[in-house]
């Protein structure tokens, strides 16, 4: 089930721990997506500690927030681009989404399958979206001090499996979260220099969480195509060509 949106606030923007993962997964997101000029940017789930880089500069920035969870007003200060929708049904037109952040939203689905097919339907030609999920190999998942703890956590397998019947692409994927999901300040304090040397180990074992980019697969026409050429010239406009 979906976490409080009031608890995932408290988390994220009101407690030393939170602002701390907050700043190591949208650094690891930035180095996938440095930017987003002109493009439209959903987030689903609470994705909303991610978007804020992309508000100056990209055409159009939704966030999405599923019923279950609840809604909350954002960016503070700014005129409001959250709103609460269905889990499977959003309020966007299909095709529409160049770049789509997904975080606290798949883990917590009670219909995963369902919520993939409605990713791949608001995505656009050449879209990608960023699935960003607790890492079941990684303390963070183990631990239900933070969001992390709840939902189903993921492998790289389990979650490029998912992906690929959903017909979506996995192209890269990375991870973040590598210091303890402790609230210690010997651990807040060393957190930077774990986060530069997690970069630097595998992947699977070590990162709180697994971020996955995918961009959207579209079958090919089935069939082969069929040149028909003209043996004879046209004949419509003979009668132009040699007046009587």
């Amino acid at each position: 089930m979906h976490l409080d949106v009031q608890d995932l606030r408290n988390f994220y923007y009101r407690s030393t721990l939170g602002r701390a993962a907050q700043g190591s997964i949208r650094g690891a997101m930035l180095d996938l997506w440095p930017e987003a000029k002109g493009r439209s940017v959903a987030g689903f789930g609470f994705a909303v500690p991610l978007l804020r880089p992309y508000l100056a500069d990209a055409r159009r920035v939704v966030a999405l927030m599923p019923g279950p969870q609840g809604v909350m007003p954002w960016p503070a200060g700014m005129p409001n681009v959250s709103v609460m929708c269905e889990e499977t049904l959003w309020p966007i037109e299909t095709g529409h989404v160049d770049k789509l952040v997904v975080m606290h939203g798949l883990e917590t689905s009670e219909r995963p399958s369902h919520l993939l097919d409605e990713c791949f339907r608001v995505l656009g030609p050449g879209g990608k979206a960023l699935f960003i999920v607790p890492n079941r190999g990684g303390l963070w998942s183990r631990s239900d001090r933070t969001p992390f703890g709840y939902g189903r956590p993921y492998s790289l397998g389990q979650l490029e499996s998912q992906l690929k019947q959903h017909q979506f692409l996995p192209e890269r994927h990375s991870a973040a979260l590598y210091q303890p999901p402790s609230a210690r300040r010997f651990w807040l304090r060393s957190g930077a220099l774990m986060e530069r040397m997690g970069r630097h180990l595998p992947t699977v074992l070590v990162g709180g969480v697994l971020m996955v980019e995918a961009s959207k697969r579209v079958q090919p026409p089935h069939g082969s195509v069929v040149k028909d050429l003209a043996k004879r010239p046209i004949k419509a406009l003979d009668g132009l060509a040699k007046p009587a």
